[in-house]
């Protein structure tokens, strides 16, 4: 993976190869959608959605990131309740065009105030843990402890940006190590030439 692919958001990158067995609108949200399922399976996990690390796919191990298109529905559940507060009726609509857009700006304004690019539009991301440690939430908590132990604040700002970017290429040369060392008998990991490859195609989610 050339270096200078890392701190980019794979602008001119393809969607992993599963996500071309599924096309159209689904009204699943985002992490019900088959091909974020299927994706779970072989142990990526979505990107975490807090503003805190809404930097992360930019700087994530290029080897460790992948994205789908975004074909989800978000919706909105309003709850209506009586006088005693049991609940009368629930109904679900859709996102509005102009709702989804406020909830992108906080990310964007948080983005922007790191002087990261936007983010392209459209892309769910997915993770996978770099180095030895086992799932995406551990590699989280490793950062925050290392952060604490540094004394970087943990919130969104230039020091703990640095701090993650930084970690995050130990433990990828960590994996690279390992990997190194290995036998190298293993193969068909996520071009689509792996296990996954022979599913049916879904058209609507």
């Amino acid at each position: 993976m050339p270096r200078d692919s890392w701190d980019s958001w794979d602008e001119d990158g393809t969607p992993h190869p599963l996500a071309l067995r599924h096309t159209g609108r689904s009204e699943q949200e985002p992490d019900r959608l088959p091909e974020v399922r299927e994706l779970e399976v072989l142990g990526w996990e979505p990107a975490p959605e807090e503003t805190l690390w809404v930097f992360l796919p930019y700087v994530w191990p290029p080897a460790d990131r992948t994205w789908v298109p975004d074909r989800s529905t978000h919706w909105a559940v309003e709850t209506r309740l009586d006088g005693h507060g049991h609940i009368t009726g629930v109904e679900a609509a859709p996102l509005a065009d102009p709702d989804l857009h406020d909830l992108d700006r906080e990310a964007e304004e948080t983005l922007t105030a790191l002087g990261l690019p936007r983010r392209p539009p459209g892309r769910l991301w997915l993770l996978r843990p770099p180095g030895s440690l086992p799932a995406l939430g551990a590699v989280l908590d490793h950062l925050r402890a290392l952060a604490r132990e540094r004394g970087v604040e943990v919130r969104p700002s230039a020091d703990f940006l640095a701090l993650v970017r930084t970690e995050l290429a130990s433990l990828a040369a960590e994996s690279e190590s390992e990997s190194g060392s290995g036998s190298g008998s293993e193969s068909g990991s996520e071009s689509g030439s792996g296990p996954e490859s022979g599913a049916a195609s879904d058209t609507g989610g």
